[in-house]
């Protein structure tokens, strides 16, 4: 009996393909952003979805990754004396780099799943065949609202992600660590600029439209039942996760450049 093994050349044509077909789909989403009618009742829906219901997970995991994240900076300062430096190093760190990530991580986990099951389960239900056959753009009822919603709200919950982190910061710098707090808030103000929040916002805008385009890509055009609906919410979240990643490398780098 033969055995299978990796064949390079067929991923390599899978690999193709599934970006060609996330590519086109986001061509087709953005031109139907500015295409009549606007479907309201469903844009409100999802920002609803994706922002309110994802506020307390952000809110939540942001003041224990700024708690965490202070408490190894002090450790490693307390070697050098500098213990004082770090509420802007936590302030630096959150807005370039952990709120947008780790809020567009929240993002994926909670919402961008369900994206991909529920659009899987109108595929294989033939749900998006029968808006199709009812003359609706099933891309401009399903997919643009989802990928408005996540463009637009990204950067706010990035945005609350940084305040919860600093408020954890606040607590275990200040009232756990004894760190003076008017030197605190000052570093904050020195180490933090503008540029910094910039580039927070331009990153989250960036993830939100990324992985709103591959959740729902993922969940358009699953297959094969309940399971292809799984396979398919599984892909989402890790193909996600990676062009976070990917994007954030390639985002600091230009950014940073240019700056």
């Amino acid at each position: 009996m033969a055995r299978t093994g990796f064949n390079p050349v067929g991923f390599a044509v899978d690999l193709l393909d599934d970006l060609g077909a996330t590519v086109l789909l986001a061509g087709s989403a953005v031109r139907w952003f500015f295409s009549r009618p606007f479907r309201v009742w469903q844009i409100i829906h999802a920002f609803d979805y994706v922002g309110v219901g994802s506020m307390f997970i952000v809110l939540l995991v942001g003041v224990f990754t700024g708690m965490a994240f202070t408490v190894s900076t002090i450790v490693g300062f307390r070697q050098f004396s500098a213990e004082n430096m770090v509420g802007g190093v936590v302030a630096l760190a959150l807005a370039r780099e952990l709120a947008p990530v780790l809020a567009a991580v929240v993002v994926t986990a909670r919402a961008g799943s369900t994206m991909a099951s529920e659009l899987g389960n109108m595929r294989v239900t033939e749900q998006i065949d029968a808006i199709t056959t009812m003359g609706v753009s099933p891309i401009q009822y399903l997919v643009v609202p989802r990928v408005l919603a996540a463009t637009v709200l990204l950067p706010l919950l990035a945005m609350v992600f940084a305040v919860a982190g600093m408020i954890g910061a606040y607590a275990v710098a200040v009232l756990w660590q004894n760190i003076d707090p008017g030197q605190f808030l000052e570093k904050v103000d020195q180490f933090l600029h503008t540029s910094d929040l910039r580039l927070m916002f331009t990153k989250a805008t960036v993830f939100g439209f990324v992985v709103s385009i591959i959740c729902c890509k993922q969940g358009f055009y699953a297959s094969g039942g309940a399971r292809g609906v799984g396979e398919a919410t599984a892909r989402a979240v890790v193909h996600s996760i990676v062009a976070i990643f990917a994007a954030d490398y390639v985002l600091t780098t230009l950014l940073t450049e240019l700056s």
